[in-house]
C-alpha cells in the first residue's frame, strides 16, 4: 500500500520556498534601487511593490543597509564567477580576457551588476562599505591578472596593465548608466560590440 501524499512540505520544499522569496524581495529592492536612487528609495516603498509587509523583508533581509550589501555582492559575485571562468578556459590569454570583458559587460547591464556602478561608498555603512571595496579590489585584481597573463603569452602587446585595466573597466561600466533594457540590441550584442571595439587597442594588428 502506497503511504499518503503528506499535505505538508518538506524541509527542502520549505528552503526552497524561502529561498525564492528572499530572491524576489532582492529582485524587487535592487530594481527600485535603480530606478529611484538607493536614499530615494526606502523598504516600505519594497514592501509596497510586492504587497508585503516591512517586517517581512527584515525577516527574509535585514535593514536596508543589509539589503544593499546583498544587492552589490550578488553583482561583484557575478563578476567574480566570471573571472574564475574565464581563467579556466581554453585558448589564448587574450581570448580569456575578452571573454571575461563581454561577460564583465553582460553583468553591468543586468540589476544587480547595475546596482554596483550606481552605489556610491558612502551609500553603505562602514563595515558593509569594507565588504564593497575589498569585492572590488578582487576584480581589479582579477581583471589585471588577465591583462598580465595576455601579455606574458604575447596574445597581446606588453602595455601599462594597470591603465589597462582602469579603461576597459571604466568603459564598460557605463553601459550600467545608458543601457535601456527595453532598446533594440539585447545585452550580449552591446557586450560583444563594445569590446570587439576595445580590443582593436590591445590585440596584435
Amino acid at each position: 500500500m502506497q503511504p499518503a501524499q503528506s499535505p505538508f512540505p518538506t524541509p527542502e520544499e520549505k528552503r526552497s520556498a524561502r529561498e525564492a522569496k528572499r530572491a524576489a524581495v532582492l529582485r524587487a529592492a535592487v530594481q527600485m534601487f535603480n530606478e529611484r536612487g538607493f536614499h530615494q528609495t526606502s523598504l516600505d516603498d519594497v514592501a509596497a511593490r510586492l504587497g508585503i509587509s516591512k517586517p517581512t523583508i527584515y525577516h527574509y533581509l535585514g535593514n536596508k543597509d543589509q539589503v544593499l550589501l546583498e544587492c552589490v555582492s550578488i553583482g561583484l559575485g557575478q563578476l567574480i564567477e566570471a573571472a574564475e571562468q574565464s581563467r579556466a578556459r581554453a585558448g589564448t590569454g587574450a581570448d580569456r580576457l575578452i571573454a571575461f570583458l563581454v561577460r564583465f559587460a553582460e553583468v553591468n547591464m543586468d540589476d544587480f551588476g547595475r546596482c554596483v556602478i550606481r552605489t556610491g561608498d558612502e551609500a553603505l555603512a562602514p563595515e558593509s562599505r569594507k565588504r564593497f571595496r575589498a569585492l572590488k579590489r578582487q576584480i581589479d585584481a582579477d581583471l589585471r591578472g588577465l591583462i598580465e597573463a595576455a601579455v606574458a603569452d604575447g596574445s597581446i602587446a606588453p602595455c601599462d596593465v594597470k591603465l589597462t585595466a582602469f579603461t576597459l573597466a571604466g568603459a564598460l561600466n557605463w553601459p550600467a548608466r545608458w543601457h535601456e533594457p527595453a532598446g533594440a540590441l539585447a545585452p550580449e550584442d552591446i557586450a560583444r560590440q563594445m569590446v570587439g571595439i576595445l580590443a582593436q587597442g590591445f590585440l596584435p594588428r
